[in-house]
């Protein structure tokens, strides 16, 4: 198995649904020992009851990514547990409801704030005290993953205020792969396909990006959970030892059109 003796912390477990909650089936199914955690009491119980299928009962955590604090327990918790951390994948992004209608030149003070500070700033914040976890890089070093979405790069009609966060989380990966890669841990990220999960039931419109990306994509389909596990668990895996600083597409190759999705 490819992650055998390998543990990871997987952020962003929020139902069976989840794009992280397929990475955790991949990586668990290729050997690797898991922590996971939960936002809140109220995705509490759905992430305990998931973390029941996986053959290695996994630490399960509170992680709210807005507080430190939370942060700093959650690092001291896999390191009391585990002792060191051989890869995390970040899969957490939020905006308010009503920033996703209407033009992104009414993106409001604070609906910008929250979104770059949950979807962007927390894979930094994480990372930092991730990191110290983490092997030499003589030793084999880590693996940082996050997710993100085309909407980073291109605008998407819906998107708006999640794109420009998205388009930071890529280029945080790009800094944090330079200031890590000496330790020896890679950083990168995937950009996954349009999937119907909670946090893209707020994108207005959805359900047709879904139509749209299926028609057109040159696969023909749309992206499926557990392509995005399989795709994380190659990337944190000792196969893609000298990939960093990247974003893989998974999204039966719809990026590579000339243009996107119909106007507005």
């Amino acid at each position: 198995m490819l992650l055998e003796g390998k543990r990871g912390l997987i952020v962003g477990i929020a139902n069976k649904r989840s794009l992280a909650w397929g990475i955790a089936k991949s990586v668990a199914r290729e050997g690797a020992q898991l922590a996971v955690t939960y936002q809140g009491e109220r995705l509490e119980r759905n992430v305990r009851k998931l973390a029941d299928e996986l053959e290695q009962p996994p630490l399960i955590l509170p992680c709210d990514v807005t507080s430190d604090e939370e942060l700093d327990q959650v690092a001291e918790a896999v390191r009391e547990g585990f002792g060191h951390l051989d890869f995390m994948v970040h899969a957490v992004a939020f905006a308010l409801r009503e920033e996703l209608d209407g033009r992104f030149v009414d993106t409001s003070r604070e609906g910008y704030r929250i979104a770059q500070d949950i979807s962007s700033y927390s894979l930094t914040a994480l990372s930092r005290r991730i990191a110290p976890l983490m092997p030499a890089a003589d030793a084999g070093g880590g693996s940082i993953v996050s997710l993100t979405y085309l909407g980073g790069e291109r605008v998407v009609p819906s998107y708006n205020v999640m794109g420009v966060a998205k388009a930071a989380l890529e280029m945080s990966v790009r800094y944090l792969a330079a200031d890590l890669g000496p330790q020896g841990i890679r950083v990168n990220a995937i950009s996954a396909g349009p999937v119907k999960t909670l946090a893209s039931s707020g994108v207005h419109g959805i359900s047709r990006m879904l139509e749209h990306h299926r028609a057109h994509a040159p696969l023909r389909k749309n992206t499926e959970q557990d392509e995005v596990g399989d795709a994380a668990a190659f990337l944190v895996s000792p196969l893609a030892r000298g990939i960093t600083g990247e974003v893989v597409y998974v999204d039966g190759g719809y990026h590579l059109l000339g243009t996107t999705l119909e106007a507005r």
